[in-house]
């Protein structure tokens, strides 16, 4: 089967294209145009004959069009991420977001795909008004970028229930890992500490999460997109599981077996009513539907993710003492 991956050159998006690779598909894997001609973290994926990458922008519905063609499957990944840089260039996301997932679905429509996975994020939900989160839980759009992927899951199930485009919206909770945006706490934590910096700037430290390693959101979406009774569902990719964010650092401490003291810095610190203080995702449906449960453990998946920020030339690849947006 061949399969298209947008935003395979991110972070997640590298890793699913690996393990698509090495589950026999052949891969179709889009990088973002520069002209550098850089292909991000596929720069890190070894050459393989069923690896095609191409350069481009989802905002250009001509080009999508091209892209979906000959494909068989869409897992559509690419997007702008970063919630604080959504505070000052919000018209970007809706741009890339929102437009470049309905030019993605009319391609894709078109090209007459068997299954496109829409890449939804646990953000959508806001602070959580029960726990734990499943897919009924409401809508709150608490920064523009929540506000953009909201538009843009709902413009894919649009497809699905105007057009019978057969969509799945995936949505995983916080995943981490090799290879994460240098604007996450985790490798921003993990980065500073293997600098050997003495103390290190954070924001508000009392807000939980639901983290999931980064082989297991892959999993998860593979499972979906081999799942019939997943089109037009939307389904948690969750670990059940919430932890602080203080109690995270703390246990990234113990493994680095550092000592580092971390203080609290106002730049850190998201607006107050966009703050996201509670995310603990229920992935029952997801195991309902898939049988499908996380495999890697919090602790495991942090030793992984320190052991590769430790080798020098993926540690040179970051900027651990300089904040990221």
């Amino acid at each position: 089967m061949k399969v298209l991956v947008t935003g395979a050159d991110g972070f997640i998006g590298s890793h699913l294209t690996e393990m698509l690779l090495a589950k026999g598909y052949e891969v179709r894997a889009l990088s973002y145009y520069n002209s550098f001609n850089n292909w991000g973290w596929l720069e890190q994926v070894s050459a393989h004959p069923g690896l095609e990458i191409i350069s481009g922008d989802i905002r250009d519905p001509f080009f999508c069009r091209k892209l979906c063609e000959g494909v068989e499957q869409v897992f559509h990944l690419a997007a702008l991420i970063a919630i604080p840089y959504s505070y000052v260039a919000p018209q970007s996301y809706l741009e890339t977001n929102v437009q470049g997932t309905l030019n993605l679905c009319q391609a894709a429509l078109d090209a007459g795909v068997s299954r496109f996975i829409q890449t939804s994020t646990s953000e959508v939900y806001g602070t959580a008004q029960y726990v734990p989160i499943d897919e009924k839980h409401p809508l709150q759009a608490q920064s523009p970028y929540s506000a953009s992927k909201i538009g843009a899951d709902a413009m894919a199930m649009s497809y699905f229930h105007a057009f019978k485009l057969p969509v799945t919206i995936a949505r995983p909770f916080n995943t981490y890992g090799p290879r994460q945006s240098a604007r996450a706490v985790i490798p921003t934590i993990i980065g500073q500490i293997a600098g050997g910096a003495k103390t290190i700037k954070v924001g508000d430290l009392t807000p939980t999460r639901d983290f999931n390693f980064v082989t297991d959101t892959c999993d998860g979406f593979i499972a979906l997109a081999q799942c019939d009774a997943a089109v037009g569902e939307t389904v948690n990719i969750s670990s059940n599981f919430e932890i602080s964010i203080a109690n995270t650092l703390e246990l990234i401490k113990e493994l680095m077996q550092s000592e580092v003291e971390f203080v609290t810095d106002a730049q850190r610190i998201r607006p107050a009513g966009s703050e996201v203080f509670r995310l603990w995702g229920d992935n029952a449906k997801m195991h309902r539907l898939t049988g499908f449960k996380p495999r890697v453990d919090l602790r495991n998946g942090l030793q992984s993710t320190i052991d590769w920020f430790l080798q020098p030339e993926k540690l040179a690849s970051y900027k651990p003492q300089q904040y990221n947006l």
